[in-house]
């Protein structure tokens, strides 16, 4: 900065003010400092200046690698941490590298406040994360730690799309879960809701999962070497939806003529599918927008509890449905 300011004629403090866009240069002086400083290859340094105030204005983002929903959410975070004059740093949970080593070294990097894309921690270990700094759940409700919860009304979505299928006229509908992702139990729990709402008790099957191709690709191929199929799937998410559509298809079974798949998340995934699929839509940009927004005024509103946002879902139909073949 004081070679800046040698070199344009101006004092440093007089540079200070123009890299701050506070009050006080000429159009001229402003135009000159910046000339200057893009000569001598100068940028501010924003973190460290913000750093010396005792704020990063950073927010922390934990991510799954290879979940593509988490990319949507993403994606949508961005532009609303800038509205807010945050920036965002990720950090990812992988093959290798935990849950807890991701969110620890947001925080080393002295991220304000931490967003959690459906955090597979136990509750007790996500209260701590909530009593360090501020953070929101987002995909997942923690009801027992001290973190704001942002999610869709999970047994909603279900319940639209197991009505779509009995309204289709299924009636031996499986659901491959979760297991303990994101979301799963509210899930698991509304399918067998669902089942016994429509009188279908003893059609009600659960096939272990996950939220991954493979598990898809897994359940179908269970299914697949039993003496008859299901007429639908309820995946546990576009993922394992992606999994089930690919085993079957190369199985030879017609979709939806034969089985008909449903995914959830509506992720940018499942309008790559060979067959549109039919899923539940989750709102990325929505729910981006609420957990940018609470965390940030909790951050910068004393006292302020966390809080939950519930988003309602909405079914998308697409070709991966159709009514059950006769006979």
């Amino acid at each position: 900065m004081a070679d800046v300011a040698a070199k344009a004629g101006v004092s440093r403090a007089l540079v200070s003010i123009v890299f701050r866009d506070q009050p006080g240069a000429s159009q001229e002086t402003r135009d000159r400092v910046h000339r200057v400083a893009e000569e001598l290859g100068y940028r501010p340094d924003n973190a460290a200046r913000l750093l010396a105030r005792g704020h990063s204005r950073t927010l922390g983002v934990l991510l799954t690698v290879h979940q593509p929903f988490d990319a949507d959410l993403v994606e949508a975070v961005y532009p609303e941490a800038e509205k807010l004059g945050y920036d965002v740093l990720l950090s990812a949970n992988a093959p290798g590298r935990s849950e807890r080593k991701a969110i620890e070294a947001l925080l080393s990097h002295r991220c304000e406040a931490l967003i959690l894309l459906g955090p597979g921690g136990e509750p007790a270990e996500l209260d701590e994360v909530g009593r360090r700094t501020v953070a929101v759940s987002v995909g997942r409700r923690v009801p027992d730690a001290r973190l704001d919860n942002v999610h869709t009304a999970e047994a909603k979505g279900v319940r639209q799309a197991m009505d779509h299928l009995v309204e289709l006229g299924h009636r031996r509908i499986v659901h491959v879960d979760g297991g303990r992702d994101a979301g799963s139990a509210d899930r698991r729990k509304a399918y067998r809701a669902a089942m016994r709402r429509h009188g279908l008790t003893a059609e009600s099957r659960v096939v272990a999962g996950r939220h991954t191709e493979e598990a898809g690709v897994e359940a179908a191929r269970l299914l697949l070497a039993e003496e008859s199929l299901p007429t639908a799937v309820l995946a546990s998410n576009d993922r394992c939806a992606l999994g089930l559509l690919m085993a079957f298809t190369r199985a030879g079974v017609d979709i939806p003529g034969q089985v008909s798949v449903v995914g959830y998340d509506d992720s940018h995934l499942s309008h790559l599918m060979p067959v549109g699929l039919t899923t539940v839509r989750q709102d990325a940009a929505l729910l981006a927008e609420h957990a940018v927004r609470f965390v940030v005024e909790r951050l910068e509103g004393e006292g302020l509890e966390p809080r939950e946002a519930v988003l309602d879902p909405k079914l998308v139909v697409r070709g991966s449905t159709g009514a059950p073949r006769k006979g």
